[in-house]
Parts: C-alpha cells; sequence; structure tokens
C-alpha cells in the first residue's frame, strides 16, 4: 500500500512535469495542410485550370501562363500558411489572403474566357451549378470526381465547372481566416504565448523546494 506522503510527491512531481511541458509548448501544432478542406479544393482547382489550358488555349498564350501560375498560387500559399502557422498566425492570415487573391484572380480569368466568347456564365442556382455543388459535397472528392467532365465536355462547360469549384474554395478560405482572426483575438500570437510558457515555467520553479 502507497503511503500518502509519497503518493503526494508522486503527484507534484506528475503536476511538474505536465508543467514542463505546457510551458516548453509553446508552438502550437501545425502542418498538416492535406487534412485542409481548401486545400484539397484548390488542388483540384489546379489541376483542372491546367487540363483546361492544355484543352484550349495555345501554349504561347500568356494567359495560360497566367492562369496557371494563379492556380497554384492559390494551392501553394495555403501549404506555406499551413506550415507557418506555428510560429506566425499573422503571416498564415496573409498568406491565406494571397491565396484568396490569387483565386479571385482566377476566376476573372475564366470569367473573361466566356465573356469574350459570348459564351454563358451558369447562374449560381441553375441545374447545371447545383449539380456541381453536389459533387463537391462529397468527403472524399478530389480531381478524379470532376476528371470525366473537365476532360471530355465542351470550353463553356469546363470553364463553369472551374468557376464553381473556385466559388466554393473562396468561401472554405473565407470561413478559415475569420475563424483563424477570432483565434487570434481570444489567444494572441506567438508572443502572448511565449509569455504564458515562461511565466508558468517561473511558477513551477518558484513552487519547487
Amino acid at each position: 500500500m502507497v503511503d500518502r506522503k509519497n503518493r503526494s510527491k508522486g503527484t507534484e512531481r506528475t503536476a511538474d512535469r505536465v508543467g514542463d511541458r505546457e510551458a516548453a509548448g509553446f508552438i502550437p501544432p501545425h502542418g498538416g495542410y492535406e487534412n485542409l478542406l481548401s486545400y484539397r479544393k484548390a488542388l483540384i482547382v489546379f489541376d483542372a485550370t491546367y487540363h483546361f489550358c492544355e484543352r484550349f488555349l495555345n501554349k504561347r498564350d500568356r494567359t495560360v501562363d497566367q492562369m496557371t501560375q494563379a492556380a497554384r498560387s492559390g494551392k501553394q500559399n495555403i501549404v506555406e500558411g499551413s506550415q507557418v502557422s506555428g510560429t506566425s498566425k499573422e503571416a498564415e492570415i496573409k498568406l491565406l489572403n494571397v491565396a484568396r487573391a490569387s483565386l479571385e484572380e482566377l476566376l476573372e480569368d475564366y470569367r473573361d474566357f466566356l465573356r469574350v466568347r459570348g459564351l454563358a456564365l451558369w447562374a449560381k442556382e441553375s441545374r447545371e451549378a447545383r449539380f456541381v455543388r453536389e459533387l463537391g459535397r462529397k468527403g472524399d472528392a478530389s480531381y478524379e470526381t470532376y476528371k470525366t467532365y473537365v476532360e471530355t465536355r465542351s470550353a463553356e462547360v469546363v470553364a463553369n465547372i472551374v468557376v464553381c469549384l473556385i466559388h466554393q474554395t473562396n468561401y472554405l478560405l473565407d470561413q478559415q481566416i475569420r475563424r483563424l482572426e477570432q483565434d487570434f483575438l481570444n489567444e494572441g500570437g506567438l508572443r502572448e504565448r511565449m509569455t504564458r510558457a515562461r511565466l508558468t515555467a517561473r511558477s513551477r520553479g518558484n513552487q519547487r523546494p
């Protein structure tokens, strides 16, 4: 049978170890962008844009590079924001805003493509747009979900599909940015976490015999 005195000392040592971990762990978990729905949608947009440009635009057209770079920026800035989030929420928010701006630029490119060619832009509540949104509601949706349509349908249809996908991705990024802003207001950034960790470490040190 363990006496109360020894059990009390063991409890104190356990509490000290927990406190040490809390004090040392001021950099929160970060990365894991592959699990972000915004990233998975942005990846679909990039792949679809690549195939759209391959099928419907002249390779020497500057628009090809502009569109693929905008699609890539939308995807890559989500990746970078996820990786930097552990040390700078401010940088993460800025990078997600860059991703959002890049996708907005890409969205305008697709609208321009349709407008100058006299092609229709689907209304938000059209049957076709609702169909694309339903495809996107699948939790495991990937480029493969849209591949048949992107690689076989007309330029008008494919452009509208990607427009719908960009809208979905932008909505997710808007939600993500708002959540990060609220987290920052509630918890602060790295400086605040470092200060709290340092105060915790001092407090634990002062309590030890």
